[in-house]
């Protein structure tokens, strides 16, 4: 009987992890209020809290590209003033629509960005958005990732 080195079996396990590459949108009204988006119950990386927008890059895609299409797939929106901030990672468990959950690797690239339009028409991605004060951003429960970009980037302490 061979036994597979511990080695071996990390590669294995890292190999049945999926990887992302998404963009994520710090996206702000021409009154300055934030936009959050809260995910359905049971699906996406953080089911049932508040987020900021984004998703997957595809073929032959910029990242800029990428979060115009996303915010418009996503939520009817154009964004404009697009400036890159930081890009972080992690490992995460999403859950799809099917019920299934799986281990993602995640490279989140975040950017900031504008918008006019604050009626939103949004894809089943997301079960309701709100534009909030940036001193009112603590009163809503919102995903780790996202408190921690907001912290990161000073919008809150």
């Amino acid at each position: 009987m061979v036994m597979a080195s511990n080695v071996e079996l990390n590669r294995q396990q890292q190999a049945a992890v999926q990887f992302r590459v998404i963009v994520v949108g710090i996206v702000q009204n021409e009154v300055g209020e934030y936009l959050i988006c809260k995910m359905p119950k049971g699906r996406g990386v953080f089911p049932d809290q508040g987020g900021l927008p984004g998703g997957g890059i595809e073929d032959c895609e910029t990242m800029a590209e990428a979060l115009r299409r996303e915010l418009r797939e996503e939520l009817g929106t154009e964004i404009f003033a697009i400036q890159p901030l930081f890009f972080t990672d992690g490992q995460h468990r999403k859950s799809f629509p099917d019920g299934t959950q799986r281990e993602v690797y995640m490279i989140f690239l975040v950017f900031s960005c504008k918008t006019a339009t604050i009626d939103l028409v949004l894809a089943p991605e997301f079960s309701d958005y709100a534009w909030v004060k940036r001193e009112l951003l603590t009163d809503y429960d919102l995903n780790s990732a996202t408190i921690s970009t907001f912290r990161r980037v000073g919008i809150i302490s």
